[in-house]
């Protein structure tokens, strides 16, 4: 794996160390999540109507099992569940925009 972080943060000596550890790593972050979108629009040529891009029932899911992870790694699960809540609606949003321009393409 890729090394994001020159320093640790109890080796950071100011506060633009760790605001150069923080930048790199949500540059990551950003990266990871556009990668993760373009796996989104990927699975709506799988789908085969408005409810299967929908999922309730997996994004329901999705949302506990993150809350599990964020618990595992010391962070506030509400605070992660609302976030993943948010993005993972936009993506939805998206994906269906995408699903339905492939539908009318047929």
């Amino acid at each position: 794996m890729e090394v994001i972080n020159r320093l640790q943060p109890a080796e950071c000596e100011c506060m633009e160390d760790i605001r150069c550890e923080i930048d790199a790593l949500d540059q990551v972050v950003i990266k990871l999540l556009g990668k993760r979108f373009h796996y989104v629009l990927a699975a709506s040529k799988f789908k085969t109507s408005a409810t299967l891009v929908r999922a309730p029932e997996r994004f329901k899911a999705m949302l506990a099992t993150r809350r599990e992870w964020a618990e595992a790694e010391g962070l506030s699960p509400d605070a992660i569940e609302k976030m993943y809540s948010d993005l993972v609606n936009h993506f939805i949003a998206e994906e269906m925009k995408h699903w339905a321009a492939h539908q009318s393409e047929n």
